[in-house]
Protein backbone atom coordinates (compact mmCIF):
# COMPACT_ATOMS: atom_id res chain seq x y z
CA UNK A 1 0.00 0.00 0.00
CA UNK A 2 1.20 3.25 -1.44
CA UNK A 3 2.11 5.79 1.66
CA UNK A 4 3.36 9.64 1.42
CA UNK A 5 4.08 12.38 4.32
CA UNK A 6 3.59 15.70 2.95
CA UNK A 7 4.78 18.57 4.35
CA UNK A 8 1.03 21.71 4.54
CA UNK A 9 1.15 25.22 4.54
CA UNK A 10 4.78 25.55 3.36
CA UNK A 11 6.69 25.76 -0.58
CA UNK A 12 9.98 23.62 0.69
CA UNK A 13 11.07 20.42 2.26
CA UNK A 14 11.28 19.96 6.10
CA UNK A 15 8.68 22.89 7.22
CA UNK A 16 5.00 23.54 7.76
CA UNK A 17 3.13 20.58 9.03
CA UNK A 18 3.64 16.82 8.01
CA UNK A 19 0.74 14.92 7.50
CA UNK A 20 0.86 11.20 6.39
CA UNK A 21 -1.72 10.71 3.67
CA UNK A 22 -2.91 6.67 2.68
CA UNK A 23 -5.43 6.72 -0.70
CA UNK A 24 -7.61 3.55 0.08
CA UNK A 25 -9.38 1.35 -1.91
CA UNK A 26 -13.34 2.30 -2.98
CA UNK A 27 -14.47 -0.75 -0.69
CA UNK A 28 -14.53 1.89 2.54
CA UNK A 29 -12.36 2.19 5.61
CA UNK A 30 -10.34 -0.72 7.35
CA UNK A 31 -10.92 -1.49 10.41
CA UNK A 32 -10.59 1.45 13.36
CA UNK A 33 -7.88 -0.08 14.90
CA UNK A 34 -6.06 -1.13 12.05
CA UNK A 35 -5.81 2.46 11.00
CA UNK A 36 -4.89 4.02 14.41
CA UNK A 37 -1.64 1.57 14.25
CA UNK A 38 -0.74 3.12 11.17
CA UNK A 39 -1.15 6.28 12.20
CA UNK A 40 0.98 5.93 15.52
CA UNK A 41 3.50 3.94 13.42
CA UNK A 42 4.13 7.26 11.50
CA UNK A 43 3.81 9.06 14.72
CA UNK A 44 3.14 12.70 12.64
CA UNK A 45 0.32 14.78 14.22
CA UNK A 46 -2.02 13.14 11.74
CA UNK A 47 -2.44 10.91 9.00
CA UNK A 48 -4.97 10.95 6.57
CA UNK A 49 -6.85 8.30 5.28
CA UNK A 50 -8.97 8.88 2.27
CA UNK A 51 -11.39 6.60 -0.23
CA UNK A 52 -13.01 7.58 -3.30
CA UNK A 53 -17.02 7.45 -3.13
CA UNK A 54 -19.47 6.92 -5.70
CA UNK A 55 -19.78 9.84 -8.31
CA UNK A 56 -22.81 12.58 -8.41
CA UNK A 57 -22.61 13.21 -4.51
CA UNK A 58 -21.81 16.64 -2.93
CA UNK A 59 -18.05 15.04 -1.83
CA UNK A 60 -15.87 12.71 -4.24
CA UNK A 61 -13.80 11.20 -1.03
CA UNK A 62 -14.68 9.68 2.57
CA UNK A 63 -11.64 11.77 4.63
CA UNK A 64 -10.59 10.42 8.38
CA UNK A 65 -7.60 11.73 10.16
CA UNK A 66 -5.85 10.16 13.04
CA UNK A 67 -3.22 11.44 15.29
CA UNK A 68 -0.76 8.69 17.22
CA UNK A 69 -2.95 8.12 20.33
CA UNK A 70 -6.79 8.99 18.55
CA UNK A 71 -9.11 10.09 15.96
CA UNK A 72 -9.81 13.36 15.43
CA UNK A 73 -13.06 15.32 14.02
CA UNK A 74 -11.61 18.20 11.94
CA UNK A 75 -7.58 18.88 10.86
CA UNK A 76 -6.45 21.47 8.85
CA UNK A 77 -3.36 20.34 7.60
CA UNK A 78 -4.03 16.63 6.61
CA UNK A 79 -6.75 17.70 4.43
CA UNK A 80 -4.23 19.98 2.80
CA UNK A 81 -2.14 16.95 2.08
CA UNK A 82 -4.67 14.95 0.78
CA UNK A 83 -6.14 17.42 -1.62
CA UNK A 84 -2.31 17.95 -2.93
CA UNK A 85 -1.39 14.34 -3.09
CA UNK A 86 -4.67 13.83 -5.16
CA UNK A 87 -4.05 16.56 -7.54
CA UNK A 88 -0.28 15.36 -8.33
CA UNK A 89 -1.82 11.93 -8.87
CA UNK A 90 -3.95 13.36 -11.63
CA UNK A 91 -6.51 12.17 -9.12
CA UNK A 92 -8.80 15.20 -8.96
CA UNK A 93 -8.44 18.72 -10.29
CA UNK A 94 -10.01 21.76 -9.25
CA UNK A 95 -12.13 21.43 -6.84
CA UNK A 96 -13.21 18.05 -4.55
CA UNK A 97 -14.96 17.74 -1.76
CA UNK A 98 -14.88 15.48 1.18
CA UNK A 99 -17.26 13.54 3.46
CA UNK A 100 -16.09 14.17 6.90
CA UNK A 101 -16.90 14.16 10.50
CA UNK A 102 -17.12 17.48 10.37
CA UNK A 103 -19.49 17.37 7.53
CA UNK A 104 -18.60 17.85 3.94
CA UNK A 105 -14.92 20.28 3.23
CA UNK A 106 -13.54 21.63 -0.27
CA UNK A 107 -10.19 21.97 -1.37
CA UNK A 108 -9.74 23.76 -4.43
CA UNK A 109 -6.57 23.14 -6.61
CA UNK A 110 -4.83 26.64 -8.37
CA UNK A 111 -2.94 27.72 -11.27
CA UNK A 112 -0.65 28.59 -9.02
CA UNK A 113 -0.05 25.95 -7.28
CA UNK A 114 -1.87 26.74 -3.89
CA UNK A 115 -4.63 24.99 -2.52
CA UNK A 116 -7.59 26.54 -0.75
CA UNK A 117 -9.85 24.57 2.03
CA UNK A 118 -13.20 25.39 2.72
CA UNK A 119 -13.96 24.92 6.21
CA UNK A 120 -16.66 26.33 8.63
CA UNK A 121 -16.25 28.94 10.84
CA UNK A 122 -15.21 28.57 14.54
CA UNK A 123 -17.75 30.35 16.71
CA UNK A 124 -15.64 32.48 19.07
CA UNK A 125 -17.12 32.78 23.48
CA UNK A 126 -15.08 34.49 25.91
CA UNK A 127 -14.42 32.78 29.02
CA UNK A 128 -12.99 33.48 31.92
CA UNK A 129 -9.26 32.51 32.18
CA UNK A 130 -9.09 28.65 33.30
CA UNK A 131 -7.52 28.04 36.51
CA UNK A 132 -3.58 27.29 36.10
CA UNK A 133 -3.47 28.35 32.40
CA UNK A 134 -1.50 31.64 32.80
CA UNK A 135 0.93 29.51 35.10
CA UNK A 136 1.08 26.79 32.52
CA UNK A 137 1.95 29.01 29.52
CA UNK A 138 4.29 31.47 31.98
CA UNK A 139 3.03 34.67 30.70
CA UNK A 140 0.09 37.00 31.05
CA UNK A 141 -2.97 36.95 29.29
CA UNK A 142 -5.11 39.77 27.37
CA UNK A 143 -8.22 37.43 26.75
CA UNK A 144 -9.66 33.95 26.59
CA UNK A 145 -11.87 32.55 23.89
CA UNK A 146 -13.90 28.89 24.08
CA UNK A 147 -14.04 27.84 20.32
CA UNK A 148 -16.77 25.92 18.19
CA UNK A 149 -17.38 22.09 19.85
CA UNK A 150 -15.80 20.75 16.22
CA UNK A 151 -12.73 22.61 17.27
CA UNK A 152 -12.76 22.27 20.91
CA UNK A 153 -9.09 24.74 21.82
CA UNK A 154 -8.66 27.05 24.41
CA UNK A 155 -8.00 30.36 22.27
CA UNK A 156 -5.38 32.54 24.16
CA UNK A 157 -4.19 36.36 23.50
CA UNK A 158 -1.36 37.38 24.96
CA UNK A 159 0.63 40.30 24.89
CA UNK A 160 2.81 40.60 22.04
CA UNK A 161 4.67 38.40 18.94
CA UNK A 162 7.75 38.51 21.65
CA UNK A 163 5.48 36.37 24.34
CA UNK A 164 4.23 33.68 21.78
CA UNK A 165 7.41 33.12 20.42
CA UNK A 166 9.30 32.91 23.45
CA UNK A 167 6.63 30.48 25.32
CA UNK A 168 7.98 27.00 27.10
CA UNK A 169 4.39 25.98 28.47
CA UNK A 170 3.98 23.30 31.09
CA UNK A 171 2.35 20.76 29.04
CA UNK A 172 0.99 18.21 31.74
CA UNK A 173 -0.74 21.46 33.11
CA UNK A 174 -2.21 22.02 29.60
CA UNK A 175 -3.39 18.22 29.00
CA UNK A 176 -5.12 18.84 32.30
CA UNK A 177 -7.83 20.83 30.60
CA UNK A 178 -10.54 19.83 29.15
CA UNK A 179 -10.00 21.26 25.88
CA UNK A 180 -8.29 19.56 22.45
CA UNK A 181 -5.55 22.00 22.94
CA UNK A 182 -4.39 25.64 23.87
CA UNK A 183 -3.78 27.75 20.70
CA UNK A 184 -1.43 31.22 21.59
CA UNK A 185 -1.83 34.25 19.61
CA UNK A 186 -1.07 37.96 19.01
CA UNK A 187 -0.52 40.67 16.04
CA UNK A 188 2.45 40.59 14.06
CA UNK A 189 5.36 43.05 15.54
CA UNK A 190 5.86 44.60 12.39
CA UNK A 191 3.64 45.71 9.57
CA UNK A 192 5.81 44.74 6.84
CA UNK A 193 6.70 41.30 8.20
CA UNK A 194 4.30 39.57 5.53
CA UNK A 195 1.77 37.86 8.05
CA UNK A 196 -0.57 39.36 10.42
CA UNK A 197 -1.19 37.80 13.31
CA UNK A 198 1.27 34.69 15.17
CA UNK A 199 0.15 32.07 16.69
CA UNK A 200 1.26 28.49 18.32
CA UNK A 201 -1.00 25.46 19.00
CA UNK A 202 0.06 22.79 22.04
CA UNK A 203 -2.15 19.44 21.76
CA UNK A 204 -0.87 17.32 24.38
CA UNK A 205 -4.03 15.56 25.34
CA UNK A 206 -3.87 13.95 21.65
CA UNK A 207 -0.37 13.19 21.78
CA UNK A 208 1.09 16.24 19.99
CA UNK A 209 3.03 18.75 22.42
CA UNK A 210 3.34 21.37 20.03
CA UNK A 211 1.81 21.17 16.13
CA UNK A 212 3.81 22.76 13.65
CA UNK A 213 0.99 24.49 11.67
CA UNK A 214 -2.39 24.05 12.80
CA UNK A 215 -4.66 24.94 9.94
CA UNK A 216 -8.30 23.92 11.87
CA UNK A 217 -7.33 26.60 14.64
CA UNK A 218 -6.67 29.13 11.85
CA UNK A 219 -11.04 28.87 11.25
CA UNK A 220 -10.92 30.59 14.87
CA UNK A 221 -8.19 33.01 14.08
CA UNK A 222 -9.31 34.32 11.47
CA UNK A 223 -12.70 35.68 12.58
CA UNK A 224 -10.79 36.66 16.09
CA UNK A 225 -8.14 38.67 13.78
CA UNK A 226 -10.51 39.94 11.93
CA UNK A 227 -12.59 41.64 14.09
CA UNK A 228 -9.34 43.04 15.78
CA UNK A 229 -7.96 44.27 12.66
CA UNK A 230 -11.06 45.42 10.50
CA UNK A 231 -10.00 42.91 7.15
CA UNK A 232 -11.49 39.34 6.23
CA UNK A 233 -8.39 38.54 4.33
CA UNK A 234 -5.55 38.06 6.61
CA UNK A 235 -2.35 35.94 6.59
CA UNK A 236 -1.30 34.09 9.83
CA UNK A 237 2.08 32.35 10.90
CA UNK A 238 2.47 29.45 12.68
CA UNK A 239 5.81 30.49 15.03
CA UNK A 240 6.74 26.64 15.94
CA UNK A 241 10.42 25.42 14.73
CA UNK A 242 9.28 24.65 11.42
CA UNK A 243 6.79 27.38 10.90
CA UNK A 244 4.11 27.57 8.62
CA UNK A 245 2.30 30.37 6.49
CA UNK A 246 -1.83 29.98 6.43
CA UNK A 247 -3.69 32.68 4.44
CA UNK A 248 -7.32 33.30 5.64
CA UNK A 249 -10.26 34.54 4.19
CA UNK A 250 -13.35 34.67 6.52
CA UNK A 251 -16.40 34.26 4.27
CA UNK A 252 -19.73 34.81 6.96
CA UNK A 253 -19.97 31.35 8.04
CA UNK A 254 -16.92 29.78 5.97
CA UNK A 255 -13.25 29.86 6.45
CA UNK A 256 -10.45 29.46 3.47
CA UNK A 257 -7.47 28.57 4.09
CA UNK A 258 -5.09 28.54 1.33
CA UNK A 259 -1.65 27.12 1.11
CA UNK A 260 1.09 25.56 -0.92
CA UNK A 261 2.32 21.78 -0.11
CA UNK A 262 5.10 19.53 -0.61
CA UNK A 263 5.39 15.49 -0.93
CA UNK A 264 8.78 14.40 0.61
CA UNK A 265 8.24 10.40 1.22
CA UNK A 266 6.89 8.07 -1.02
CA UNK A 267 7.10 4.80 -0.43
CA UNK A 268 5.19 1.99 0.61
CA UNK A 269 3.81 -0.18 3.76
CA UNK A 270 4.62 -3.62 3.85
CA UNK A 271 1.53 -4.70 6.22
CA UNK A 272 -1.45 -4.81 4.68
CA UNK A 273 -4.72 -4.55 6.61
Amino acid sequence: MRIRIVDAFTDRPFAGNPAGVLLLDSGGFPDDAWLQQVAAELNLSETAFAHPLAPGGAAGWALRWFTPVEEVSMCGHATLATAHILRTEGLATGAVGFATRSGVLGATAHDDGTLTLDFPTSTLTPVPLPDGVAEALGADVVSVHDTSEHIGDLLVELADERTVRGLTPRLASLAALSRRGVVVTAAAEARDSGYDYVSRGFFPRLGIDEDPVTGSAHTALAPFWSARLGRDDLTGLQASARTGLVRTALRGERTLLTGRAVTVIDGELLTGV
